[in-house]
């Protein structure tokens, strides 16, 4: 016997049971408060999401975790090997090239896609170890090499086309070689420089800043359209903050890693931004022609390869020209 009254027993088990019901009910309470919160804050930040990518038209969260991605893939290349840097360019010129040529042939031009994606990675290692005489040679080369693949297909009956047609396609495919490849190649030469990958590396950088800057102010203060006809987007607040962050990122770049003047940062900085400026307009433009909203969709959040480089590879000439003059 426990010597304590049924009655007692009886109360304490009730009184136990109690607290243990009270506590699973504030349990399933407090779990389904948080869930209600969590929810609310999902669907602000989907609203969020929706309203920032329907102004930029991107998706702000894949396309910044892709952008990371990127950089350090390219931080690896140029600071720990440098003959990596022929790989990742190779991968993006191939790419780029690629979206390019379908973009070409949705526009009506048949540009051969094989040979030219070939001759455009095979640049690379030319540009890497024959210099500006090998990047030459190169994309000279891969211009012949097309166009006499071209000419061999007029002998294909599928694939003849009357005379205009095929001096279309012919300008093509030099376009795509001249495009991509050459541009895309000055910072493979840049970069096999002795001291280039610095200088690589700060053109980046500085075509990243005016791409944030741009953007950043785009997106908190742009009203006045700066070219809506070729990039809707665009704004001539965008434009300011662009430039601003340009002139800022080349400043300290010049001063703190390539060893030069503050002045020369503000030179560089502006002419790396005006390039940048006027190589996502003539991309824009290219687009706007053919009737693609991107090149691809191959990097969500950014369209295609040749969307995000299409900054890149007019400042990749400017950037060499600089390294020659001051470097």
């Amino acid at each position: 016997m426990s010597g304590v009254p049924e009655d007692d027993q009886s109360d304490a088990g009730g009184h136990e049971r109690t607290a243990r019901e009270d506590f699973k009910a504030q349990v399933h309470a407090r779990r389904a408060d948080l869930e209600r919160q969590f929810e609310a804050s999902k669907a602000q930040f989907d609203e969020a999401q929706q309203k920032i990518e329907a102004r930029t038209g991107r998706n702000l969260i894949v396309a910044i975790l892709i952008g990371l991605a990127f950089g350090g893939l390219l931080l690896l290349s140029l600071l720990v090997i440098k003959e990596l840097f022929m790989l990742f360019a190779g991968v993006l010129v191939g790419f780029a090239s690629y979206e390019l040529l379908q973009a070409l042939r949705k526009g009506g031009s048949h540009v051969p896609r094989i040979p030219s994606t070939v001759v455009a990675v095979a640049a690379v290692p030319l540009a890497y170890y024959g210099g500006a005489g090998g990047q030459l040679l190169a994309v000279l080369g891969g211009i012949a090499i097309v166009t006499l693949w071209r000419l061999a297909e007029q002998a294909v009956p599928k694939h003849r086309t009357g005379a205009v047609a095929f001096v279309r396609d012919l300008a093509a495919g030099a376009f795509v070689q001249g495009y991509v490849t050459l541009l895309a190649t000055f910072t493979v030469v840049l970069t096999a420089a002795e001291g280039g990958q610095w200088w690589t590396l700060a053109f980046i950088v500085i075509v990243v800043a005016a791409d944030t800057g741009a953007y950043a102010f785009g997106l908190m203060f742009g009203k006045h359209k700066m070219a809506p006809i070729i990039s809707p987007k665009k704004t001539w607040e965008g434009f300011a903050g662009g430039a601003g962050a340009s002139l800022v990122a080349g400043v300290l770049l010049s001063t703190l890693m390539l060893g030069n003047t503050w002045w020369f940062g503000l030179i560089f900085g502006a002419a790396i931004f005006l390039s940048a400026t006027l190589g996502d307009l003539a991309e824009s433009l290219i687009k706007r022609d053919i009737g693609i909203k991107d090149m691809s969709s191959w990097l969500p959040g950014h369209g295609g390869f040749l969307d995000r480089l299409d900054s890149i590879l007019p400042s990749a000439a400017v950037a060499y020209v600089a390294f020659l003059v001051f470097g």
